[in-house]
């Protein structure tokens, strides 16, 4: 792509992060294939949890008997899924920092 060619917001937006960044002086390293893999395995392993929460969630569902008991097990499910995707951000976050 020529620098004459118009550009589309995100090119746009990128282009001054990535000019910020500069400015603060962070630097963008790739990531080894090492990393690559920790980070995937890191999403597999949650997909597997949160697979295995919802899985155990429905079923809970079904033995619900009355509002009060349905909306705490949405609760405890919603939770669980923000735990899980939490850890999952954090380990991703580690990784990618080389920790």
């Amino acid at each position: 792509m020529s620098d004459d060619a118009p550009k589309s917001a995100y090119e746009l937006a990128m282009a001054r992060l990535r000019k910020k960044d500069e400015e603060e002086g962070v630097v963008e390293r790739p990531l080894t294939d090492e990393q690559k893999a920790a980070i995937a395995e890191a999403r597999r392993v949650c997909e597997a949890r949160l697979a295995e929460r919802e899985i155990l969630h429905r079923s809970d569902l079904a033995k619900a008997r009355d509002p009060e008991a349905f909306e705490k097990l949405e609760q405890e499910y919603r939770r669980d899924r923000e735990r899980y995707t939490y850890d999952r951000d954090r380990k991703i976050e580690e990784i990618r920092k080389g920790h």
